[in-house]
């Protein structure tokens, strides 16, 4: 018979007893801990627990709610995930005009390395709708220059989708509060620069003119706040000052802005991330254990 295994993750302010009255609630219903993983951060309990389920006395559904009341009752958000039922996460994407971020979505999709659904491709010109639905994914679009309009299409299209995260691929615009406040904390941007620096527009050019020797891009949550989300992933590259045109600066950057992008995309799909104090931080176990989950299936 196979194992059935979960992971319970478990977020909060820190205090005593929380590992112990977790253990105890499991053992009581014959469920067996694999493995913990845990560590406090700016006052802040993050734990994520492998548990065999295979022989529990209680029903999926009494676990869950059982442990929901535990979390109700100190205070914490607490999460199960079965390994065989890991969420296929919604994932709605806003692009412009440039294809690059979109192709290396699509192609991380096909490949399953992104654990969620592509669901929806909105964008502002309709540039790259051959690229969405020949990826089979719903592509529709409404021009930007009335912003308001532009922003109620957005938010018809995401409530008909109703995605778990938006990703912004190279999506050409500022979005609002009124976007923004919705999915607070879902909407991954990519931005050409090493943040805090050059955010805004036009930041390769910047850089090529101000003579850095050193650029990238920036993976990060939007908030109303231009460019100042609380950073996910960054990557680097090199400028070679001199001899490099902003067209060099501008190639080199666009080869690494899909990776990046994907890459922090599948950080939040896999739950592998949280944001405290307005700083993502890497949860202490999900990249283990989730190997772990591989490794049982």
């Amino acid at each position: 018979m196979a194992r059935v295994l979960a992971i319970v993750s478990v977020l909060g302010r820190d205090q005593k007893g929380v590992v112990a009255r977790l253990s105890t609630f499991l053992a009581s219903r014959d469920i067996n801990i694999e493995d913990i993983e845990q560590r406090v951060l700016r006052g802040q309990f993050l734990m994520d627990m492998l548990v065999d389920i295979t022989d529990a006395s209680a029903s999926l559904d009494e676990l869950v709610t059982g442990l929901l009341e535990i979390g109700s009752e100190i205070g914490m958000e607490i999460r199960v995930t079965l390994h065989n039922r890991r969420e296929r996460r919604r994932v709605a994407v806003l692009v412009s005009r440039e294809p690059h971020c979109l192709e290396q979505l699509i192609a991380d999709w096909r490949a399953n390395v992104l654990n969620g659904e592509l669901v929806a491709v909105l964008s502002n010109h309709d540039s790259l709708r051959r690229i969405a639905e020949e990826a089979g994914i719903p592509f529709s679009w409404a021009p930007s220059l009335d912003k308001p309009a532009h922003e109620a299409f957005l938010l018809s299209e995401l409530e008909r989708y109703s995605p778990d995260v938006v990703i912004l691929a190279r999506y050409m615009q500022v979005l609002t509060e009124t976007v923004v406040a919705p999915y607070r904390g879902r909407i991954i941007n990519i931005h050409p620069s090493l943040l805090p620096y050059f955010p805004g527009a036009n930041p390769y050019r910047r850089a090529w003119e101000d003579g850095v020797r050193v650029s990238g891009c920036t993976a990060h949550f939007v908030t109303e706040e231009l460019d100042a989300g609380p950073i996910i992933l960054q990557d680097v590259f090199q400028i070679d000052v001199g001899v490099d045109s902003v067209d060099d600066v501008r190639a080199k950057g666009r080869a690494l802005e899909g990776n990046v992008l994907s890459r922090a995309a599948q950080l939040f799909l896999n739950n592998e991330i949280v944001v405290i104090e307005g700083k993502v931080v890497f949860k202490p176990g999900m990249k283990t254990l989730l190997r772990d989950f591989a490794g049982d299936r």
